[in-house]
Formats: C-alpha cells, structure tokens, sequence
C-alpha cells in the first residue's frame, strides 16, 4: 500500500498548493521583497494619456442605455477619451440606442464573428497610445479610467488589470459563491502583480498600451487571458489596480454559469497551447512560475488529484487501520454532500453561506473536466453564447 500512500500525498498536497499554498507563498515572497527591495512604483497621478475605450456589445437593448449613462459619467477628461462600441451582429434596438450620442463612435456590422473580431476590427481605427476594453453588461467606477492611465507613466507597464466585482444578490447561493471567488483571485492578482505581474486579465476591465497590441487568431475562446499573456511575453508586465473595477451581476441560473465556466475552461486548454513559452522556465523564470503555480495546476493537476485522492483514500480505509485515513475519508465525504446540497439550493437560487464554497469549488472543477472534452471534440464555439444574468437592484 506504500504507492497508494504515496499517490494520496503527492495528489493532496498537489490540490492544497494551487488553491492554498501558493497564494502562502507569494504572500511570504512580496513580504521578502517589500523588505529587502524598497522600490517605488512609478505610478502618477496626474498622468493622463490619450485613451481609447472599447466597448463590445451584442443584442444589450435592456442594459445598454444605463452602460451609456455610465460611461458618460466617467471621471476623465473628455478630450482625452474616445468611445467607441461595436455591435457586430446586433439585431436589436442596441445601435439605433448608441447612434443618439454623438460622442461615441459606433462600428456595426449585420455579420457576428465574435468578441475578438471586433476588438480586433475597432484597433484598427485606434490611434490613442493607450486602450481599454471592458464589456457591455458591466458598470466601471467613475475613477477606473484614470486609476488605470496612472500606470503607464512606467515604461515598464504594458497593461493593466482592472478588479472585476459580482454584484451579490440577496438570498442567491450562485452570486454570493461566484462572489467569493472573485475576492480570492483579486487577492492573489494584487499579490501576483506586487511580486511581478499579474498572469491573465479578466476581460470586463482590461487595458493594454495600444502598441503591444497583437490581433490573436479570431478562434480564440479566452482572448482575454492570452492577449494579457503576450504583452508579458513581449517584456513588459500587466499590473493589477483594485480602484478600478467592472461590477457585474452573476449568471440568473446554474445552468448559465455553468456553460460559461465550461466555455472559460474550454478555452484554458487552448490558451495553455498558444503560451508553449510560458513553460520554459529558464526563459521566463517569474513568470512561468506564475502562470503553472496560479493558472495551470488548476486547469490540469488538481482536478485529477481530487479525484485520486478520493479513490486512494478510499483504499487506505480498507486496507489501512490508521484513524487518520478514515477522518479525512469521512471529510471528504461529507464536502461532497455539502457541495451537492449547495447545488440544489443554487439551482432554486437560494443562499447559504455554509454550502456555497463546497459548491461552487466542485463546480469549477467538473467544469474543468467538460471543457476538455468540447476541446478534444471542437466542440466548442468561439462565438459566445449570451447568458441571462441577474437584475441589478
């Protein structure tokens, strides 16, 4: 039973590292680097280059008007701000709502290619040294854009990450959980980007300086995450800035979230494959270490290692009269149980805060598993599906 002791180990300490361990040890090393190395960021107020703000937006009838009031409302020099939406394939009222603010440019197209393709269609008419992209149904703070274009006063800066929030719906397993998430991985982003950089952007708030720009293939699933990742390979680092944030509601129902946490997982496969260089470690010391430690053991290792050390456990239970083996068996069973009762309490849109972390931790991780199958049998469409999401109150 020795190499069922070792497989149980090796795989549990493998899931405690990408989800826990990690995040430890890029706390400790920021620690060690605030304190031996007391460099300055070059980061100023008061700098305010020309901006270009990207806006996709398909079929956004019934949100589009308070996106526009929104961005209106921004706290950032009107002169030094261009809009621009692109409603490629729209067939609502979305374009004929933008075309009444003269302010704004409008790209529109009746042909739907994707996000990507009409990213990649409005850089082409960008001149602004810098470029935001955010997304139709979310809403930015009146600060983000100059929060952001404080950054790039250091050439050393190639983008920017902006904290994407979920707006938490009262009484609601999937919002409150999709929530929780959100806080974690914002917390180990400011730790990413004090270490070195931030490895993938959300692409609700993500910015870029416009010649690092790089019109990746148009089957990208998650352009978002690999266009981030290039400027890095390019040189430069992306930080992380929490004073400017996209707030979002979650998906209206478990079936929503989870074909967009298939379709993100689908998408890291395919990313991992576009970012060969990111795995020499030699090349990118940092940063490959970054991206295996926060990004690709939780794509790959870890949901296998649960399973494993589910399946070994169960064997050194049997095998094995150690009162350890039985205790973490009997825990791990009872997570299960936990994670299924969340899930139907999610599905009835129902919160409870003591299910809601079992739940939504098996819930990424099956997804993971999903995604992997759409990617072995292409059957995963690049052009996303829209999902019905919460109301905002």
């Amino acid at each position: 039973m020795s190499a069922v002791k070792v497989i149980f180990c090796i795989s549990l300490v493998i899931i405690f590292y990408s989800y826990f361990g990690y995040g430890i040890l890029v706390f400790f090393l920021v620690g060690c680097k605030k304190l031996f190395f007391k460099r300055k960021l070059l980061s100023e107020d008061s700098f305010q280059p020309l901006v270009a703000l990207i806006i996709p937006a398909y079929n956004e009838e019934d949100f589009i008007s308070a996106k526009i009031k929104n961005t209106l409302e921004l706290d950032y020099p009107r002169q030094k701000l261009s809009v621009i939406f692109v409603t490629d394939g729209s067939t609502d009222g979305t374009p004929g709502i933008i075309r009444k603010f003269p302010f704004f440019t409008l790209l529109h197209m009746p042909e739907r290619k994707g996000k990507l393709a009409a990213m990649n269609r409005a850089m082409e008419i960008v001149t602004e040294p810098v470029v935001v992209f955010c997304d139709a149904n979310n809403l930015l703070n009146k600060e983000c854009i100059k929060e952001i274009a404080k950054h790039y006063a250091d050439p050393s800066v190639g983008g920017v990450a902006g904290e994407k929030k979920i707006y938490v719906q009262d009484n609601n397993t999937l919002s409150s959980s999709e929530g929780l998430y959100w806080q974690y991985e914002s917390l180990l982003k400011k730790l990413d980007s004090e270490l070195y950089s931030v490895v993938g952007a959300a692409g609700e708030l993500l910015s870029i300086r416009t010649s690092l720009y790089e019109a990746i293939p148009e089957n990208t699933i998650i352009e978002d995450f690999v266009l981030s990742l290039h400027v890095c390979l390019k040189g430069y680092i992306i930080r992380y800035e929490p004073n400017a944030y996209a707030t979002e509601t979650s998906s209206l129902s478990v079936k929503d979230e989870q074909e967009r946490k298939v379709r993100i997982s689908a998408g890291a496969f395919q990313a991992m494959a576009m970012l060969k260089p990111l795995f020499n470690v030699f090349r990118y010391p940092m940063l490959s270490f970054q991206f295996i430690s926060h990004r690709v053991l939780r794509w790959t290792l870890s949901p296998v290692c649960l399973i494993l050390v589910f399946l070994s456990n169960s064997l050194l239970v049997i095998y094995s009269e150690s009162i350890w083996f039985r205790l973490l068996f009997f825990l791990q069973i009872t997570f299960y149980v936990l994670a299924i009762a969340g899930w139907n309490l999610a599905a009835g849109r129902t919160k409870n805060r003591l299910l809601q972390i079992p739940y939504y931790f098996v819930f990424m991780n099956l997804a993971v598993f999903m995604g992997l199958f759409r990617i072995i049998t292409k059957k995963q469409s690049v052009v996303w599906q829209k999902v019905n999401r919460q109301k905002m109150a």
